[in-house]
């Protein structure tokens, strides 16, 4: 996508402002976003970047955090990273974790933080583009269902069960009857 100011460079930066229900959005680049920043109601720091975005959001300790989630934080005793030596608070400073164990040694710190910014999710399980992916997301389907009926025996929530097997079922042919079309 192209700048609207200057129409030159792509743009970086995409504004959705919403104003008595009406909705604009506005695609600037990085130097134009510079030249206007008044009228973009913001000013643009050089430096900024995604890990600045992301050192904003671990800065934001105080406010609509849970009590529990505050009290991780206002631990003293913050673990260090056993590989690469990196400490917490490092990491709130630099953005970015420092090896693949740090995503194990600050679960506890990291959790409270993803569970904000996606909205309650925590697990990541990807996303298929849909032109694409007819079959994989009825795979996907059956494998959830799998796992639910798993919980559901385990439970002893067979009548529940019993209609998850049928919803397994329905799937599984509509999966056969796309490798039929397919061959």
């Amino acid at each position: 996508m192209i700048c609207q100011e200057c129409n030159e460079r792509p743009a970086t930066f995409h504004f959705t402002k919403v104003i008595n229900g009406e909705k604009t959005e506005v695609h600037i680049c990085e130097h134009c976003a510079k030249e206007n920043s008044e009228f973009f109601m913001f000013n643009v720091n050089p430096g900024f970047s995604l890990n600045n975005l992301l050192t904003g959001l671990l800065n934001m300790e105080s406010g609509n955090i849970k009590s529990e989630e505050k009290n991780v934080f206002a631990s003293n005793d913050v673990p260090q990273c056993s590989r690469c030596k990196m400490t917490f608070q490092q990491f709130k400073k630099v953005g970015r974790l420092g090896c693949s164990n740090c995503y194990h040694t600050f679960k506890n710190y990291i959790t409270p933080i993803l569970r904000r910014v996606h909205g309650g999710n925590t697990a990541h399980s990807g996303k298929i583009p849909k032109r694409i992916g007819g079959d994989i997301h009825i795979r996907k389907q059956i494998e959830d269902l799998k796992n639910k009926i798993h919980h559901l025996i385990v439970q002893e929530e067979f009548e529940q069960a019993a209609m998850v097997r049928d919803q397994i079922r329905t799937l599984e042919k509509q999966l056969s009857g796309l490798y039929e079309e397919g061959s």
